[in-house]
């Protein structure tokens, strides 16, 4: 059986929460007549995380939290529709749902939380010589070409250049992408939309981003983050790129393209990379605008950290504010608040090695704000936990809580990464084919083109605990054959774990959580999991 079960897109996200909802569900040990269960639905993108933390306060505290994963969009409509308790999404309401015509809006009070951080990614299944291709590197523009229809062979110049002169094979190239509204399809076209708009805008149609990337000739759609990363892994995927979460990719131990940045290296989703390039992220800071704490990327797309990972980003947890929301209850609000507060806590430990980065302090402060509104609707709940001094999230220096300690670590790109040298680990060289004349590469709006980057960095194995002099050498870089093709450390990856599934969260809602928390127990724990 697949690794990434396709059981999940054959349940409703409705029928799967209004079958949770009939079950009897006997109390565990450990867990607090204060506490009664919540059910939420919502991203993909953030699924792998969010079921991480379930199964963290299931088996610590006996806390019981469902979710299920149909996408941001109908994570929406469920909370809207006082379906769940609480949601998970890549972005905000919409106002309209611009696929169906739907109303994506709610007056049901709300508030946003940023929840979980991580990065877009491209896994890809190609082979030269019966070998695996392991170090493909991409350009933002060739990429926006790729999946927009005007790259089609994996030959092309274009991608050869990315590759410092070493070709690929004729062969065509075959997207694939999530058919449902997902926030890898926000994200990839909000950064085509802010930094190649005339282009994404005759392919698309439209303007803006959307949850839903239009499907070219030429391309496949699969259903769900887990069907895209089936499909490209899959004998039939020879020649895909897909468009997915990091930590899909990550988790099949499959690897993805390593994407140029502003300063002129190509990297990797890592949770360092992520964290500093999310460094640059704005958000809305208005309490009072309905936008607040919702991100603005563009200075993440045009960061010029050498470390910096392109296409980075975080989603939203959205929460109950009202003191008459009828859903709600004492019980209940005190889930979510113990819940929530370990998720962005101790829980932002356990995201790194399956393909995520933590939240930073200012988002946790943020996150801390939000949270306390359970409070504020109901005097009885308890949040005396919450603090900054007693919060065991990895980002955050106890003696200089301003600093992202993560970032600050972060290792430097190797030589080999930087453009017009590597790759790092080239395949075996083919004969050029002739193939048809370049289109054009579209032209960033704002955006200037990435240009070759600093002196050579440090490797990242010595570089951890410094910051990085541009002028050491990168002889101790990692041995390539004691990483994955992502370069994450072979024992890191979580490769032997299932993905939670629909079935996996009504097991865990009847009690049955014993063979998930088996399972996870396997994975390398941080050392700090007490929550706030």
């Amino acid at each position: 059986m697949s690794r990434f079960s396709s059981l999940g897109r054959r349940v409703t996200a409705l029928t799967a929460v209004a079958a949770v909802s009939m079950l009897s569900v006997e109390q565990p040990a450990g867990a607090s007549s204060r506490h009664a269960q919540v059910i939420g639905t919502g991203s993909s993108w953030a699924a792998n995380a969010v079921n991480q933390w379930v199964s963290d306060v299931q088996r610590d505290q006996g806390l019981q939290v469902v979710f299920t994963a149909p996408g941001s969009a109908q994570g929406r409509r469920d909370f809207a529709n006082y379906n769940t308790d609480f949601a998970v999404s890549d972005l905000g309401y919409q106002g309209r749902d611009p696929k169906s015509g739907a109303t994506d809006a709610t007056n049901r009070p709300f508030a946003y939380l940023p929840l979980v951080a991580g990065g877009t990614a491209f896994p890809y299944n190609l082979h030269v010589g019966g070998q695996r291709v392991v170090d493909l590197r991409l350009s933002g523009a060739t990429l926006a070409k790729i999946f927009t229809g005007l790259i089609v062979n994996w030959d092309d110049p274009a991608i050869t250049a990315d590759n410092n002169g070493l070709p690929l094979p004729s062969e065509t190239i075959i997207p694939v992408l999530n058919s449902a509204a997902s926030g890898e399809n926000y994200q990839f076209s909000n950064y085509l939309a802010r930094t190649f708009p005339a282009l994404w805008s005759a392919y698309s149609g439209q303007s803006s981003a959307s949850e839903y990337f239009p499907i070219g000739s030429g391309q496949v759609a699969e259903s769900g983050s887990d069907g895209v990363m089936n499909y490209v892994s899959s004998v039939r995927g020879e020649g895909t790129i897909g468009l997915d979460a990091y930590s899909y990719a990550l988790n099949a131990h499959y690897p993805i393209a390593k994407v140029l940045n502003s300063a002129g290296y190509y990297t990797l989703p890592t949770e360092y990379n992520v964290a500093v390039a999310l460094t640059r992220a704005k958000i809305n800071s208005d309490p009072a605008s309905p936008d607040y704490l919702l991100q603005n990327l563009d200075d993440v797309y045009t960061n010029t950290d050498p470390r910096s990972y392109l296409l980075s980003s975080y989603s939203y947890g959205i929460i109950p504010t009202s003191a008459t929301d009828n859903n709600m209850t004492t019980p209940k609000r005190q889930t979510l608040v113990d819940f929530l507060s370990y998720a962005v806590c101790g829980g932002q430990g356990e995201v790194g090695v399956i393909g995520y980065s933590p939240l930073p302090e200012n988002l946790v402060e943020e996150a801390f704000t939000q949270i306390a509104k359970l409070r504020t609707a109901d005097s009885r709940v308890d949040i005396s936990g919450m603090s900054a001094r007693n919060c065991a999230n990895p980002t955050i220096d106890q003696s200089d809580p301003t600093q992202n300690r993560l970032a600050t670590v972060a290792p430097q790109p190797i030589a080999c990464d930087r453009v017009n040298a590597g790759p790092c680990q080239p395949w075996a060289a083919v004969a050029p084919t002739p193939s048809p004349t370049v289109q054009p590469s579209p032209t960033p709006s704002s955006t200037a083109p990435p240009t070759s980057g600093a002196a050579t960095p440090t490797s990242g194995v010595d570089a951890l605990a410094q910051t990085a002099d541009p002028s050491t050498a990168d002889s101790n870089a990692a041995d390539p054959s004691t990483a994955d093709p992502n370069q994450q450390p072979l024992a890191a990856t979580g490769a032997d774990e299932e993905s939670p599934t629909i079935l996996g969260a009504l097991l865990l809602a009847a009690g049955g959580l014993a063979l998930l928390a088996a399972r996870r127990a396997k994975r390398p724990r941080a050392t700090a999991q007490h929550r706030c």
